[in-house]
């Protein structure tokens, strides 16, 4: 199933996407659960539920405003830095060269905020120099997990998987490198594109699918995933290593070679700059980079 989170006649709703990606058919889900978007399906099912919500109206996708399945994830998401083998080697010369030869000891795991999650074709706000000169893109498959657990071993870890979506993990790299921690640079307002739904994996083998990147019409990204460094259940078992996952957290498992940084000279994402992501079996996730609005005091 594609099951999306969309804005249709001034609500938000879940529903059904069809497999020629034509139409969706909405969930009869309550305005409080709707709010939640998807997640509010996957906490269902990871309680027992065994059938989805009966179904309503089926209009045509182009009607509706599609926005990130999971609108605010639980909590932070969790993101595994440098984890194609050609990735990790185009920055083994920039800020990461003193740790490059460790890329195969351990997983590098940190997270973004989940107030950063924007929707597909939701505009992504450049901060403004004085803020960060540097942003990157980053195109990611992304794991859903669909039933909890602590310590979950890798063997028995893609049956703890609900599905799959796309991210790009926007990175102000500048801030990156100065802090030499990556929280706040990866959680900039907007700098989590998600979308365009969740694919579940009875649909979908994330462990061998192609994913695909374009800076303004420019294939910059092209890996597979059977390229991984740290494969899908090795990612599972150690994030869930004296961690407690729960349904509905997310996995962002790295991406390929082609990031901005790689390139010679460096190219960084400025106003007006789309770039598209494209994973075999998801479909697609397409932003805009706009300037920002003067800071607001909150």
């Amino acid at each position: 199933m594609r099951i999306a989170t969309y804005q249709y006649q001034g609500r938000r709703q879940v529903g059904l996407v069809s497999p020629d990606g034509a139409t969706v058919t909405a969930l009869q889900i309550d305005a409080p659960r709707s709010r939640r978007g998807v997640l509010s399906l996957i906490e269902e099912r990871a309680s027992g539920a065994t059938q989805l919500p009966s179904t309503g109206e089926t209009v045509q996708l182009g009607d509706v405003r599609l926005e990130a399945p999971l609108p605010m994830p639980r909590r932070n998401i969790f993101c595994v830095g440098r984890n194609y083998h050609a990735h990790a080697k185009e920055l083994s010369a920039s800020v990461f060269k003193n740790n490059a030869a460790k890329v195969d000891a351990w997983p590098i795991v940190f997270t973004k905020v989940p107030e950063c999650v924007i929707g597909p074709n939701d505009e992504v706000r450049l901060p403004g120099e004085s803020i960060s000169a540097q942003i990157d893109y980053e195109a990611e498959l992304a794991v859903v997990i669909g039933k909890g657990g602590r310590n979950i071993s890798r063997a028995d870890a893609l049956s703890h998987v609900f599905g799959y979506t796309i991210v790009n993990d926007v990175t102000a790299r500048d801030v990156q490198m100065r802090h030499q921690q990556w929280d706040l640079g990866k959680s900039f307002d907007t700098f989590c594109p998600m979308g365009p739904w969740i694919v579940t994996a009875d649909e979908m083998d994330g462990t061998r699918t192609r994913v695909r990147c374009w800076v303004n019409g420019e294939l910059r990204q092209d890996g597979q995933t059977t390229d991984f460094i740290f494969d899908i259940p090795t990612l599972i078992e150690t994030c869930s290593r004296g961690i407690t996952l729960h349904p509905g957290d997310v996995i962002a498992t790295g991406t390929p070679a082609g990031v901005g940084m790689g390139l010679t000279p460096p190219q960084w994402l400025k106003a007006g700059d789309v770039v598209r992501i494209e994973i075999d079996g998801l479909g697609t996730l397409e932003n805009r980079f706009v300037q920002a609005d003067a800071p607001k005091n909150t």
